[in-house]
């Protein structure tokens, strides 16, 4: 058996920020990690350059955490974006906003952030323990980790849970952790997929033909909000920044038992009034494709995707074809699997917790990250707020000691 101050079970970004807030104060940090190295996600995330936060204005921020914004306010009141890109510099990692306001580290990278982050935290004495994966509570309340060496039982003063939710398993995020708590009786909410693609009922032509390709620029709608950006075309449906922006909802309708109809307006800018004067122009010899072509810049992808979604009967129809270029209807039929999510919604109810993120009923037990019940979209949200419910986690721990 191994006694420590402090375990930290789960080293992403929430368990390293809790480990940051612990340490140097006089107590032993130990964090455990199932997988082989830690931070494996985070890697992950800035594979395609790291997006670690957002440059908007607060309250604009905060908007995008919705029913969770209460509980997850005051964490990002004392560790929001201006604080990160603080935190950030201070470990030697200048920061820039792009300009979609997103923010990003000198680089691109998340490599040269998470080394230097984890130097400073084993300067600090933090401990590091890899391949020990969490096998819940034993009858004496000892934390039990199945270890290289064999089972070990750990006896904390404190513990601090940042497990993930329950996508990306390959990363250590498999959601196991769900059982642990249920059986002490911790309220659960189950998990959903989150910034997620959806499937659509393509024909197989439109499936070998454009799986893969991009759909660009074009402006979704749904339930009243619409947002400009890209999506991408897969074999089974629809995935992209565009389309997880709309996740949640579209996820919601789906599971109530409504439809799902996302509209599309595949000419950004152009006037449907306007539009629809220049597709009533004689074509000439020219094919259908061609006038749509010359008269309103659709083809490739966009053309095959009005084809696909519409009456070819009704094509010929100038108004009609121009109304639809401006609302094409694209019916979604279910979200991807759990497992191909980004990130997850569900997880520890937040009436299970009190203000330092400490389980009621299990006192010196806190969570943090994406293990509790909360979503956000991409854009650097979901990094922040599981940053700062780690430091929120920690911090608690620190006062509850």
């Amino acid at each position: 058996m191994k006694r420590a101050g402090v375990a930290i079970v789960g080293a992403g970004p929430a368990g390293l920020m809790a480990a940051e807030a612990l340490a140097g104060r006089g107590v032993a940090v130990a964090v455990f990690e199932g997988m082989p190295s830690v931070g494996r996600k985070f890697l992950m995330a800035g594979k395609g350059g790291m997006n670690i936060t957002h440059a908007e204005p607060m309250d604009a921020f905060l908007s995008r955490y919705g029913k969770a914004r209460g509980r997850l306010e005051p964490l990002l009141a004392a560790f929001g974006p201006q604080q990160l890109r603080a935190w950030m510099d201070e470990l030697g990692i200048a920061s820039f906003v792009g300009s979609s306001g997103r923010v990003f580290p000198a680089g691109m990278k998340a490599a040269p952030l998470l080394r230097a982050w984890l130097h400073r935290l084993r300067a600090a004495g933090v401990s590091f323990y890899v391949r020990h994966r969490w096998q819940g509570w034993d009858s004496d309340g000892r934390l039990v980790f199945c270890a290289p060496a064999g089972e070990i039982r750990v006896e904390p003063q404190a513990t601090v849970l940042a497990l993930g939710g329950a996508s990306w398993a390959r990363l250590g995020s498999d959601g196991a952790w769900v059982a642990y708590l249920q059986a002490r009786t911790v309220e659960v909410a189950p998990h959903r997929p989150a910034n997620c693609g959806f499937d659509v009922a393509w024909t197989p032509f439109f499936r070998e033909r454009f799986a893969g390709a991009p759909v660009k620029p074009v402006v979704a709608e749904f339930a009243g909000v619409s947002k400009q950006g890209e999506f991408n075309i897969t074999a089974q449906g629809v995935e992209g920044g565009l389309i997880y922006s709309f996740s949640a909802a579209l996820r919601d309708a789906l599971e109530g038992g409504g439809p799902a109809l996302l509209h599309l307006d595949l000419v950004p800018g152009r006037d449907e009034a306007v539009l629809g004067a220049e597709l009533a122009r004689p074509r000439g010899r020219d094919s259908l494709a061609n006038h749509l072509r010359r008269r309103a810049g659709i083809n490739g992808v966009k053309a095959a995707l009005l084809r696909e979604c519409v009456d070819p009967q009704r094509l010929g129809d100038a108004a009609y074809l121009a109304r639809l270029l401006k609302h094409l209807p694209l019916p979604l039929v279910a979200t991807r699997p759990l497992e191909e999510a980004i990130s997850t919604a569900g997880g520890v109810a937040f009436a299970e917790l009190d203000d330092r993120l400490m389980l009621r009923r299990w006192p010196g037990v806190f969570c943090a990250g994406e293990m509790l019940d909360w979503e956000a979209p991409t854009g650097g949200y979901l990094l922040t707020a599981c940053l700062a419910s780690g430091r929120g986690a920690g911090l608690g721990a620190a006062d509850w000691l």
